[in-house]
């Protein structure tokens, strides 16, 4: 895709319509006016497996936010600067907006040659090389036309072809990202939505995300240059018609994009570079930026700098005035208010509700890795800078703006661990984890609980030491008792089993012994192995607990006792029953212990209270 810029009236349309046959000025204001206002969209095929879309670009400064809208997707740019004026104000801004939305590559056709010499065309020429220079561009030797005799028409057509050639495969496993120029509706199909779609193909029968309203849309039909197609590939100008939503609801400055891919921030951490001539912007400035096709108040936050001075490069934080969903790698262009003018770019390296540490050598070294590193080198730093906190499948997949089993696929080439659930953390550091855990463990024999765990390992992610536990204990290296993580001891737990055995059949001949008129718990519960011990035989029901209701007092009775208690109540609980006095005179108790143990019977249904009575339940 090219984008055709240049200052106002210098033949940027009528080159285009030599080019292709198309008029792209559309409008009846265009036409009345004889200026482009909208982006206009034509396509020129080259070759059977060449084709190149052109967007003309309006050249009117008042129109430089609609002209940025359709430069963000395009690969290239055709500068058409004329004879008989030369290089003027758009012209300069145009070439810079390219450089700052990260183009590298341009064609330079020198328009309306047929109104001077041949020298003063050549000299024209050489200025634009020079600014395209100095924007970071590219540029083909220079063309030289005049579309209205059909001179080097040809020619340019030849070097648009070179620079076609030159293009290279769009990376593999992106998302799709579309932000919306144009909504509209079509009687009998319902809502419209243009777009340069970026990241990933999008075909017809796909569920899309509509930001900021976080809506899921359907994709009922694509179109590329009025052709119906199943399938839109990323670079190209698309048209979808969409189901789920009113046509009311869409405008321009929204995005589609893969569901589930991005989330509303009003941070975004760039990388910036203010053009040649800008004023020093200190930290702070309240500019304007221009994303996608949307534009939004921000501050300007620098990280490694007081003031920005002109041509300089570094790292800031843009305080978005309204929350914002965009992709990593996204392009955008700041420009003051007023006066109008375009002065710093920058691309995103990562979004998110957060401010960052200004100056700070290691978060600018981050800065720099995102900003520079190819993908596979860039997620295997971002994993090791994450350290043991870890980081996720879905956190690599935004910063990289790749879909998730893309970067699952660079992971499997990287020293890292990840997870079922999708946590990613360096191998070393999962290692290392793996090895401090027992012998954090060791000196506590009753065992540590996972929050005093991870306190005692500061910097650790939480479902990163989560993950480091299911390995340890799935492999035996420790054991879970209760709520407590503890190294595995099998010769004293078999010397304590023993000794709990035994306590526990002392306990339990105890009140066995004791029959209905028990000590006091108090006296056998002393520590907690003889609480273990009661445990064990509370849970193998050799222990029965009764409740003093109205002293709130436990009773354990054996569970001999509490057979014999029934034997013996048995034939005397035919109604109408006995008075609790009654009972405990035929048990041979006192009401201490009566009542908790008519409580238990009747809890199991053994006797049933009637009035002041017990009878069979």
């Amino acid at each position: 895709m090219l984008g055709v810029i240049g200052h106002v009236d210098h033949g940027k349309t009528t080159l285009v319509r030599a080019l292709t046959g198309e008029d792209t000025d559309r409008l009846p204001e265009e036409k009345q006016r004889g200026i482009s206002i909208a982006l206009g969209f034509a396509q020129m095929q080259l070759e059977p497996d060449i084709v190149i879309d052109l967007i003309d670009m309006p050249g009117h400064e008042r129109f430089v936010r609609t002209m940025i809208s359709g430069a963000t997707g395009i690969d290239a740019v055709l500068l058409v600067v004329a004879a008989n004026e030369g290089i003027k104000p758009q012209t300069i801004e145009h070439i810079d907006i390219a450089g700052l939305l990260g183009l590298r590559r341009a064609v330079v056709a020198i328009s309306k040659t047929d109104l001077v010499v041949p020298e003063q065309a050549r000299q024209v020429a050489d200025e634009a090389l020079q600014l395209l220079t100095r924007a970071g561009l590219d540029a083909l030797p220079p063309v030289m036309t005049a579309a209205l005799q059909d001179h080097g028409i040809d020619d340019l057509r030849r070097a648009l072809k070179t620079c076609a050639a030159r293009q290279l495969p769009r990376a593999a496993g992106g998302l799709a990202f579309l932000p919306i120029d144009r909504a509209f509706s079509i009687t009998g199909h319902g809502p419209v939505v243009t777009a340069t779609l970026r990241g990933a193909a999008v075909a017809a029968g796909d569920t899309l995300e509509l930001w900021p309203l976080r809506r899921k849309v359907r994709v009922r039909a694509v179109q590329v240059h009025g052709a119906q197609v199943a399938t839109a590939s990323p670079g190209q100008r698309v048209a979808l018609n969409l189901r789920d939503i009113e046509t009311s609801d869409l405008h321009r400055g929204m995005a589609l994009a893969a569901p589930d891919s991005l989330d509303l921030s009003d941070w975004l951490t760039i990388s910036v570079r203010a053009v040649a001539g800008a004023p020093p912007l200190k930290n702070g400035a309240r500019l304007q930026a221009l994303l996608g096709t949307a534009e939004i108040n921000i501050r300007l936050r620098l990280l490694d700098r007081e003031v920005l001075e002109a041509g300089q490069t570094g790292f800031a934080q843009l305080h978005c005035a309204e929350a914002v969903a965009l992709p990593v790698g996204e392009h955008l262009v700041l420009r003051l208010a007023s006066p109008p003018q375009t002065v710093v770019g920058g691309r995103i390296l990562e979004t998110g509700m957060r401010r960052l540490r200004r100056h700070s050598p290691p978060i600018l070294q981050r800065l720099e890795d995102l900003h520079a590193l190819p993908t596979p080198e860039k997620i295997g730093a971002e994993v090791r800078h994450a350290g043991p906190a870890g980081t996720t499948l879905r956190q690599l997949s935004q910063l990289c703006a790749l879909a998730m089993p893309r970067v699952t696929e660079l992971l499997q080439t990287l020293p890292v661990v990840v997870t079922r659930s999708g946590l990613v953390v360096a191998k070393l550091d999962m290692d290392k984890l793996l090895s401090r855990i027992p012998s954090l463990l060791a000196p506590h024999k009753a065992g540590l609980s996972r929050a005093k765990l991870l306190s005692a390992l500061p910097g650790t992610g939480a479902a990163v030491l989560d993950a480091a536990l299911g390995r340890l204990l799935g492999h035996g290296l420790i054991i879970e008792r209760g709520s407590g993580l503890m190294i595995p001891r099998p010769d004293e737990d078999r010397a304590q089993a023993r000794n709990e055995a035994e306590l526990a059949s002392r306990i339990a001949e105890t009140l066995r012994s004791a029959g209905l008129a028990p000590p006091n718990p108090n006296t056998l519960v002393t520590d907690v192995t003889s609480k273990r011990a009661v445990d064990r035989l509370l849970s193998a029901a050799v222990l029965v607990r009764a409740v003093d209701r109205a002293k709130d007092k436990e009773i354990l009775f054996h569970r001999d006792a509490i057979e014999d208690a029934r034997r013996l109540l048995t034939p005397l609980l035919e109604p109408p029953g006995l008075r609790v006095s009654e009972i405990a005179a035929a048990l041979g108790i006192s009401r201490k212990y009566c009542i908790p143990l008519l409580d238990h019977l009747d809890n199991i249904r053994f006797t049933q209270r009637v009035d002041d009575r017990r009878v069979h339940a």
